[in-house]
């Protein structure tokens, strides 16, 4: 009887323990959340901003009032090149599936893929995807990272190399 009273109070210091650990890891989690959309509410007039900017521009440019820029081109045909942005970790529900799901609809033979994130770069490797470059994903990924990101992306697209990026 002795040892099974033990047990019991064994079991119940584990599940106190659980779920202090639990709690722990949803106070971080709750911080994680709300640092990110403190980062999404601050960045949304520069968004609104550059969407009026690209509105502003792309009408420039289909009305054909002399403005032209390399990246704005049209081209028939030619490989396509797919940014595929995933994350590092599994833990963001079907985030990862949705994008693999639409990923995977591109043609296999006629597109290649410029990843960042490890998930991504495993879906890429694993069905039998074209990986040109792949591209680490940190916590704060920060705006140089970036750069780094669309200036390959750029220029496998200016050097003529692929006729649409995606």
């Amino acid at each position: 009887m002795a040892a099974n009273t033990r047990d019991i109070r064994r079991r119940i210091k584990s599940v106190k323990n659980t779920a202090q650990i639990t709690k722990a890891m949803q106070m971080v989690a709750a911080s994680k959340m709300r640092k990110a959309q403190q980062a999404a509410v601050a960045g949304r007039p520069y968004a609104t901003l550059l969407n009026r900017v690209l509105v502003s521009l792309g009408a420039s440019t289909a009305s054909g009032d002399g403005y032209s820029h390399p990246l704005l081109d049209k081209r028939e045909g030619g490989r396509e090149l797919v940014l595929l942005i995933a994350t590092d970790k599994g833990l963001c529900g079907a985030l990862n599936t949705n994008l693999f799901r639409e990923a995977s609809k591109f043609d296999l033979a006629n597109t290649d893929f410029v990843v960042v994130g490890r998930k991504g770069a495993q879906f890429v490797a694993r069905s039998g995807r074209k990986m040109l470059a792949e591209f680490d994903l940190k916590d704060n990924f920060s705006f140089l990272e970036a750069k780094q990101v669309s200036k390959f992306c750029m220029e496998k697209f200016t050097s003529g190399e692929f006729g649409k990026v995606t």
